[in-house]
């Protein structure tokens, strides 16, 4: 398994590859990077990408899987399955839209939550209030997120007609433009990993 920064894999492989068996499967645990490089890097050695959450280290993340070989897709699963929910992907592209909405998503999460306390403290709160607010309402989302209910029906959950919730949201679509700043983060992530890999 190669987990490193993605500018560095070239120098943590270099080392390993006179002792690398030829019959290694490789997971990379990396954005970026192109199975057709680690390829060329690790001849002969089948590759599966895997691009998980942090929260794999509580045995509650999600991770995308992606491989052109059968048994590395299933090495891949076998590795992760405990730990994630594991998601397939048909397309090794695909990995750099799964990063952005999975790997990266967290800290956009965190960073919405951080706007949110210092809106809170703009209207009053303590900023300790306001962090430990916050900090109680992503864990509050995080049990929601953990049920089957859809996103729509979770959101329909607390978002009664008529009322305080109901604004919030509908001043974010239609006033600040939360699905364009969602739309442009995205995809401002999935240049940087098609950078990172030299696309």
């Amino acid at each position: 398994m190669i987990a490193v920064k993605p500018a560095a894999w070239r120098q943590a492989v270099a080392p390993i590859l006179a002792t690398l068996p030829a019959d290694a499967t490789v997971i990379s645990v990396m954005a970026g990077v192109r199975a057709a490089d680690l390829s060329a890097a690790l001849p002969g050695r089948a590759v599966a990408r895997v691009m998980p959450t942090t929260a794999v280290a509580q045995a509650q993340g999600v991770a995308a899987i992606w491989s052109d070989d059968a048994a590395a897709r299933a090495l891949a699963h076998a590795l992760f399955d405990p730990v994630a929910d594991t998601v397939d992907l048909d397309e090794e592209v695909l990995i750099d839209a799964a990063t952005a909405v999975a790997g990266s998503a967290p800290a956009f999460f965190y960073a919405l939550a951080q706007a949110l306390a210092a809106a809170g403290v703009a209207e009053g709160l303590t900023p300790d209030a306001a962090e430990r607010l916050t900090r109680g309402a992503l864990r509050s989302a995080g049990s929601g997120a953990a049920t089957e209910a859809t996103l729509e029906a979770l959101i329909a959950r607390i978002a009664s007609t008529g009322g305080t919730t109901q604004a919030g949201l509908m001043a974010f679509a239609e006033g600040h433009g939360l699905a364009s700043a969602a739309s442009t983060a995205v995809a401002a992530a999935v240049r940087r990993a098609q950078g990172l890999a030299g696309d």
